[in-house]
């Protein structure tokens, strides 16, 4: 079974988004760059140094489906219909949207509970990736130990509030990482790669 990998981009001091949602310079690292690429399957160029390149196209070379929130649809409207990442979107949300354009043909499942919608993007996945995204649906996976590795393109910009990264609520024993198992630096952005340390 494939690894589920939570990640985002994100402030030093923790945040993907301030309290409005707006991002800010998070993803200024995009467009800063003189190498041009595309994500797989993708249509949005984005230039970057060749190192975010490199470690952007190989991790998501390698991602078959995505597990999102019901906020998140709901902000991007699903992205149309075509996922941002992998083959295949899996919503965690108790109540499926009613008259969506997409529904019956864009690649969404939707799915009551972070546990089941995780189960269901790993059987979806084979052996390859599992993309959990950061804040409230990432952030209870971590805390049930359903998270394997954690992405963290890290922006050298504090917010001082916002959307956290790490959206896991009350904890009653710390969650360890191992040291990161890589460390990429580009420009006003640098990739860390974490393993969650098994309990």
């Amino acid at each position: 079974m494939g690894k589920a990998v939570m990640g985002a981009v994100v402030s030093l001091d923790g945040f993907i988004a301030d309290d409005h949602d707006a991002v800010g310079p998070l993803f200024d690292w995009c467009g800063n760059g003189d190498v041009s690429w595309t994500f797989p399957g993708g249509d949005d160029e984005l230039r970057t140094t060749q190192a975010s390149a490199d470690f952007m196209r190989a991790h998501y070379r390698d991602v078959a489906c995505v597990v999102i929130g019901r906020r998140l649809f709901d902000m991007t409207n699903g992205w149309n219909g075509k996922p941002a990442a992998g083959e295949h979107v899996f919503v965690v949300t108790h109540e499926p949207p009613a008259n969506w354009e997409h529904a019956g043909t864009a690649p969404f499942t939707f799915v009551d509970g972070v546990e089941a919608a995780i189960s269901a993007a790993q059987e979806f996945a084979g052996d390859r990736l599992v993309d959990v995204g950061a804040g409230e649906i990432g952030g209870q996976a971590l805390r049930l130990g359903l998270i394997d590795q954690v992405v963290v393109n890290l922006v050298p910009v504090v917010f001082g509030s916002g959307r956290p990264f790490f959206a896991t609520g009350a904890l009653t024993d710390p969650i360890l990482l191992d040291d990161p198992s890589q460390i990429i630096r580009g420009d006003r952005v640098t990739h860390l790669v974490y393993d969650v340390a098994k309990r």
